[in-house]
């Protein structure tokens, strides 16, 4: 078993900076990759960012390269993301997950992904 467990969320201005975490324990601990997804009100849940365990390789969505930053401890076990220059369109739930089992799903879709933790909210006003 695993567990993901977020944490960092907030309410913040549009410009401020935010940086969420998540921690992996059990079989999450050890897996190959992990991602951030979020979902706002009313809309589908959508890729935000991942990473490789071997190799750190990145991957963003279009809508926060630039501007996120997404990196992983793995001594700690522990995912993060930066994330600047908050934005309102930013306001959502952020979802962490992780792949621990074998996929041919892509990185960037839910589906990859085999653990999910409860998710953090993050509120950008205006």
């Amino acid at each position: 078993q695993g567990q993901l467990v977020e944490s960092g969320g907030g309410l913040v201005q549009a410009g401020d900076s935010l940086r969420l975490s998540c921690a992996a324990s059990g079989r999450t601990g050890s897996s190959a990759a992990m991602g951030w997804f979020r979902q706002a009100p009313g809309k589908e849940r959508e890729f935000v960012a991942a990473i490789y365990r071997i190799g750190g390789n990145t991957y963003y969505s279009d809508s926060v390269k630039g501007r996120f930053t997404i990196s992983r401890d793995n001594i700690k076990n522990t995912l993060y993301l930066q994330m600047n220059s908050l934005k309102p369109e930013d306001t959502a739930v952020y979802y962490c997950a992780a792949r621990v089992g074998i996929t041919r799903a892509t990185i960037t879709s839910g589906g990859y992904y085999d653990y999910w933790g409860q998710g953090t909210q993050v509120t950008v006003s205006s």
